[in-house]
């Protein structure tokens, strides 16, 4: 389309609606005389009459009026284009919605969303925590907050946390009467807790890796969860060894609450990243990402 033609466009279906030169240039604060203009320049580079003038009326011609039916909706989606500019100018402001879940609320949202609430008073968010990977186009979410390894390769992804390990612990007491695993293979032996997945409703497998190689275990016990505070619980009280998060139980490890085991088949995977479809951003969602993103020495 060369440079002008979409000005010429809207003129025309200015006129066809108002069907006057006269409402239709006060409506584009421009002269009749100029508007008339524009409109016969459009219908020579077209080479089809458009508009039905007498002295008295005007009105589109069968060829306008076909024409006016498939502008009004492009013309209709560039003025909505327009007006959503409006969220990239002044100051950050408008509503976010986001998608985690219960670790990341925790670690991630928690230490930081009130400070940068108060620091953004024309921002507003909702956070829904949920273990299940949301549909975020479907589900109407402007962003989401997951562990790097699940995020869709098409989604843009930042860092808001560090590296992580997942840990099998187990209590001084529970390994009074058992020994101590030296492979995946050897939990077999022993009694673990177990965490279902709320989402899928399958149990969470135990990953190892070790000098390339890669093991899925599905551990056997008396206790399934789907809550990982009483799973938590279970674990420190001595019901059986967990699959906890290191960052969870570091504490407990040093000073000798809980031991660890089969450390060196523990390699660490991405931690928490927020990711969104698009990598045009709006300054509220541009703020909410300088807010939580994560560096070597922290989040920013």
């Amino acid at each position: 389309m060369k440079r002008g033609e979409l000005d010429d466009l809207a003129a025309f279906a200015a006129v066809a609606r108002a069907r006057s030169f006269t409402r239709a240039a006060a409506e584009l604060g421009l002269s009749p005389s100029a508007l008339s203009h524009a409109l016969r320049s459009l219908e020579q580079r077209l080479g089809v009459r458009l508009l039905a003038r007498t002295t008295r009326s005007v009105a589109p011609t069968p060829a306008g009026d076909r024409l006016l039916r498939s502008l009004g909706p492009a013309l209709e989606e560039v003025a909505r284009g327009l007006s959503a500019l409006d969220d990239w100018r002044g100051a950050p402001s408008g509503q976010l919605r986001l998608t985690t879940f219960a670790y990341a609320a925790r670690t991630v949202l928690a230490p930081r969303l009130p400070g940068f609430l108060r620091d953004h008073p024309d921002i507003a968010i909702e956070v829904i925590v949920d273990d299940r990977l949301a549909d975020m186009v479907e589900q109407g979410f402007d962003a989401g907050i997951r562990f790097g390894e699940t995020v869709d390769l098409d989604m843009v992804a930042i860092r808001v946390g560090p590296d992580l390990r997942t840990i099998v612990v187990g209590t001084p007491d529970y390994f009074a009467h058992r020994s101590r695993p030296q492979a995946p293979a050897d939990l077999e032996t022993h009694n673990c807790v177990n965490y279902r997945l709320v989402g899928g409703g399958g149990l969470l497998p135990w990953e190892f890796a070790r000098d390339g190689r890669e093991v899925r275990f599905r551990p056997g016990g008396q206790l399934i969860v789907n809550d990982e505070v009483l799973s938590a619980a279970a674990i420190r009280d001595g019901a059986g060894l967990g699959y906890m998060l290191e960052h969870d139980v570091a504490a407990e490890i040093a000073d000798g609450r809980l031991i660890q085991v089969l450390d060196d088949w523990c390699p660490p995977f991405p931690g928490c990243h927020l990711y969104y479809p698009s990598r045009q951003v709006t300054p509220a969602m541009r703020a909410l990402i300088d807010a939580l993103r994560w560096t070597d020495s922290g989040s920013v």
